[in-house]
C-alpha cells in the first residue's frame, strides 16, 4: 500500500502522518482522539481514498453492541416466515446478516474500516472486540461457521473522549491525539476550502475566532468545522474585515455567531461580557 500524506482536500499534520503510516505499518487499530470538529471522521475517508481502497463506516450509538459488528441472527423474521410457511425458514443463513467486521474480513482488497465515536457505547463495548481484532476471526454458532480475515483491515477507531476506555483495549490500538490546529495550520486548511477568501477578511475572522476560543467559560468552543461555515457566511454576505476588528461594546459577539456558539450558554457568557464591558465602559 501506499504511504498516507496530505491530499488536496485534507491537511495532515507530520505527527499524524507519522501515526497513520506506523498503525498501517504495525497492522494495529488506529485510535485517534481531539475534541469535535478536528476531522477525526473525515480522516478515515481520506485514508481510503489515499492508499485507494473501499471504505466501511461502522458509526457506533449509545445501543451498540460489539455482535452487531460481527452479524446478527434475525429470529423474529424466521419465526414470522415459518408461520407463513415459507421455505427459507429451512436456511438458518437467510436469517444472519453481517455486520461492518465480517465485511471487512471477507473484503477482496483490505480496506478501512472506521469505527466511529467508540466512547458513545457501553463501557465493555471495546473489551467485547478485543478477541476478533486481536485474532482476525470470529464464529457464527448459529451455522458454525468461522469467519477468518482475509487481510487485517486498516482500523481507524474515533473517540471524543467523552469516557474513558479499557487499559487491555488501549494497549492493543496506536494512539494519537490530533491538536486543534494553529493559526499557520488553519489557514491551509481555509485555502483548501475557500481558496478565493481575501486575506483581509481571513486574518480579521481567524483573528476573532482564536479570541473566541480563548474565553474563559465556554461551554462549547467553536471547531474547524464551525470555523468553515462561519468563513463561507461571511463570504455570502460580504462582511467588512473592519467590522470584525472592530472591538467597542456592540460587536463583542461577533456577526453571524450562530455558526460558531451553538448553545445558549456560551450566547449569554458573550452578552455577559458585552454588559461588564459597557458598565465599566
Amino acid at each position: 500500500m501506499n504511504a498516507f500524506d496530505s491530499t488536496d482536500t485534507y491537511i495532515a499534520s507530520h505527527e499524524l502522518r507519522i501515526a497513520v503510516n506506523a498503525a498501517i505499518a504495525l497492522e494495529r487499530p488506529l485510535l485517534i482522539k481531539g475534541e469535535p470538529g478536528t476531522g477525526k471522521t473525515v480522516l478515515a475517508h481520506e485514508i481510503a481514498n489515499a492508499l485507494d481502497t473501499p471504505l466501511l463506516q461502522w458509526h457506533v450509538k449509545s445501543t451498540t453492541k460489539a455482535q452487531q459488528g460481527l452479524y446478527e441472527y434475525d429470529a423474529v423474521a424466521r419465526l414470522r416466515d415459518s408461520q407463513l410457511g415459507d421455505d427459507r425458514v429451512h436456511d438458518i443463513g437467510n436469517y444472519i446478516r453481517r455486520g461492518k467486521l465480517w465485511e471487512a474480513f471477507i473484503a477482496d482488497k483490505r480496506p478501512v474500516l472506521l469505527i466511529d465515536e467508540i466512547d458513545k457505547a457501553d463501557i465493555e463495548f471495546p473489551n467485547d472486540l478485543l478477541q476478533e481484532l486481536d485474532r482476525m476471526e470470529f464464529n457464527v454458532y448459529e451455522t458454525g461457521q468461522t469467519i477468518t480475515a482475509k487481510q487485517r483491515p486498516v482500523i481507524i477507531i474515533t473517540s471524543n473522549n467523552e469516557k474513558d476506555l479499557p487499559d487491555a483495549f488501549l494497549r492493543r490500538c496506536f494512539f494519537h491525539y490530533i491538536t486543534f490546529p494553529d493559526a499557520e495550520t488553519m489557514k491551509q486548511i481555509v485555502d483548501v476550502h475557500f481558496p478565493k477568501i481575501k486575506p483581509r477578511l481571513l486574518t480579521a475572522a481567524l483573528k476573532r475566532f482564536y479570541a473566541m476560543r480563548d474565553v474563559p467559560g465556554m461551554k462549547k468552543k467553536p471547531s474547524t468545522s464551525e470555523l468553515l461555515d462561519w468563513l463561507k457566511l461571511l463570504m455570502i454576505e460580504d462582511i467588512d474585515p473592519e467590522t470584525l476588528r472592530e472591538t467597542d461594546n456592540k460587536t463583542l459577539i461577533p456577526p453571524l455567531h450562530g455558526a460558531l456558539l451553538k448553545n445558549e450558554a456560551d450566547v449569554h457568557l458573550f452578552e455577559r461580557l458585552a454588559f461588564l464591558s459597557r458598565k465599566n465602559g
